[in-house]
């Protein structure tokens, strides 16, 4: 196994296994890896649907998503599609998958199936590198503070998407999704401390108004936006990338107006965030 690092501070390209026959210790590696650097790509795999399930539950246990649509046949699998007549794509802003729900997903394993000829990468930040930038004031001060997260206003009846060409493609509407997390977490794995707070998902901090909240959030978020704590994934086909949602940010770059773009995302469940 070969890993290359992506960039300064997250995502590793791992070259060299093939995870339908990976032995546990190497998986352990990947792991390590994933739970150190936030995301990796696996390139050159060969992947059926029951081999991609296979994979993830070696991870843990997975979450089926509300929103998307399943891949027929084995509803752990979501798609997340953009035809070729669509202008919207799902996950094209700033954000981090879960962060709604009271125990967050740990991450997910998406599967490269149809690509576009050019475009379609997938860019990640490292919420790690993003608290270690903040002042020590700021840091001590987010310790005090909570954060309200909310999906209801992306998936939901008169959600951002339903006003979208991925309209019908989504369901769930109705389903409320709302909970409240630190605006600082350590890492379960590593320990580090994170920055939890996200541009799709978070409205406010618990005890303030969306208003109050908004100088505090966006002034995070420039520190987060960054470039230099990104890196960027380049798809092909074969490519599976592991990321985790907790150490993350990612985007879904929708640079591919007329080609078709599908992906097959399994998530992997977390534990309760500290």
């Amino acid at each position: 196994m070969e890993l290359r690092a992506l960039s300064p501070h997250c995502g590793t390209e791992v070259l060299g296994v093939d995870v339908r026959t990976i032995d546990d210790g190497t998986l352990a590696m990947i792991q390590a890896e994933v739970a150190d650097r936030g995301v990796v790509m696996i390139r050159d795999q060969q992947l059926q649907p029951e081999d991609h399930i296979a994979f993830a539950r070696r991870w843990g246990g997975i979450d089926v998503n509300n929103y998307f649509p399943a891949n027929g046949g084995y509803p752990e699998i979501a798609e997340v599609r953009k035809a070729e007549t669509q202008l919207a794509n799902i996950g094209g802003g700033w954000h981090t998958d879960h962060s709604y729900d009271d125990v967050p997903a740990m991450g997910s394993i998406l599967v490269a199936r149809e690509l576009p000829p050019v475009g379609g990468d997938t860019l990640f930040a490292s919420m790690g590198a993003a608290y270690d930038a903040l002042s020590p004031e700021m840091q001590a001060r987010l310790e005090t503070l909570n954060a309200v997260h909310s999906a209801d206003h992306i998936y939901g009846r008169n959600g951002i998407y339903a006003k979208t060409d991925q309209a019908a493609d989504l369901h769930g509407h109705d389903i409320g999704a709302t909970a409240v997390h630190p605006a600082v977490i350590r890492h379960p794995v590593t320990g580090r401390r994170l920055l939890y707070v996200n541009p799709a998902f978070t409205l406010h901090f618990e005890g303030w108004t969306r208003e109050e909240s908004q100088p505090l959030l966006q002034e995070l978020y420039a520190v987060a936006l960054r470039e230099e704590f990104h890196c960027r994934l380049k798809w092909a086909p074969g490519s599976v990338a592991v990321w985790d949602n907790r150490s993350t940010w990612h985007l879904a770059v929708n640079d591919y107006h007329g080609h078709r773009r599908l992906m097959h995302r399994i998530t992997i469940s977390g534990v309760p965030l500290h």
